[in-house]
């Protein structure tokens, strides 16, 4: 199997400037990344500089990242399917500025968290809310695909099971501009089971029949603390949690996931080159 056609590294700082995400991810020997492109725990951005845009594109050039090699993450306050108008119009307007900065970086995907209904609201009028926001997101923007992340479905968060998704996506006017990506830890914690052959191929067939592989722009690869169908998100280095390393083993080498952003969330940084060079290394083994 081509190594080219894997794209693995993952969720890099961008401390002092987007530039840095780059030379973070060279660092660490990455062929892909993933960043915030603002503070991701604050609803005000600073406007990103002509100089600090510049310098991101020239390192993107020096890392030989394409632009879909990078999965930019949105905010963690937005809430596209908030109950209150008055909020969900809040985190809108805040999702828009993200498709704004991603455009302005060149980049062509941004991917977020679907949205809580706070248990206000049922979940298919959640859903249809997130969807609306969506249309109104991508009315408002260009170029940019907006990237739905699965959830483990703690709390009210929806986006655990692979019907959701298909829900947004089936009431999103432009199909060209909506895409998924799916975490190995959230879609283990939401109850599919990714941990032998046969569990990882009938839920990978779930969910090529239920939201289909020609979505998947991008995925988080993380071992999960919690137990199978916990709906509790906690991440962990690969191999040390519940879902150990064959279902990364799974993901490298299935033909369906190639060409896309393989991105490790794992908690340990200091260790993300070993990561990534032990998911290279088990391509071509299965």
């Amino acid at each position: 199997m081509n190594l080219e056609m894997r794209r693995i590294g993952a969720h890099v700082s961008a401390a002092g400037g987007v530039q840095n995400a780059p030379l973070n991810a060279i660092e660490i020997g990455a062929k892909a990344f993933a960043l915030f492109t603002k503070n991701q725990r604050q609803w005000k951005s600073k406007v990103l500089t002509t100089e600090g845009i510049d310098a991101f594109l020239e390192n993107m050039e020096k890392g030989g990242f394409r632009p879909e090699d990078v999965l930019p993450h949105d905010s963690y306050l937005i809430n596209l399917g908030h109950p209150e108008p008055e909020a969900r119009q809040k985190s809108l307007d805040a999702f828009i500025d993200e498709l704004q900065r991603c455009k302005q970086l060149g980049l062509c995907y941004l991917n977020f968290h679907p949205g809580s209904h706070l248990r206000k609201i049922d979940e298919e009028t959640c859903l249809d809310l997130i969807a609306e926001s969506i249309n109104r997101a991508l009315e408002a923007t260009s170029d940019v695909t907006a990237v739905i992340e699965n959830t483990s479905g703690q709390g009210s968060n929806l986006g655990y099971r692979f019907e959701h998704l298909a829900h947004i996506i089936d009431k999103v006017d432009d199909k060209s501009r909506i895409a998924v990506c799916l975490d190995t830890c959230h879609t283990f914690t939401a109850g599919y089971d990714l941990r032998t052959r046969e569990t990882y191929d009938e839920t990978m067939n779930a969910f090529e029949s239920i939201v289909g592989f020609d979505y998947l722009k991008g995925m988080h690869i993380n071992d999960s603390k919690p137990k199978l169908g916990s709906r509790v998100d906690r991440h962990h280095s690969l191999g040390k949690g519940e879902l150990g390393l064959d279902p990364f083993r799974f993901v490298v080498n299935d033909e369906r996931i190639k060409d896309i952003p393989l991105v490790l969330e794992t908690i340990e940084p200091a260790i993300w080159p070993e990561e990534i060079q032990m998911l290279y290394g088990m391509i071509g083994t299965s």
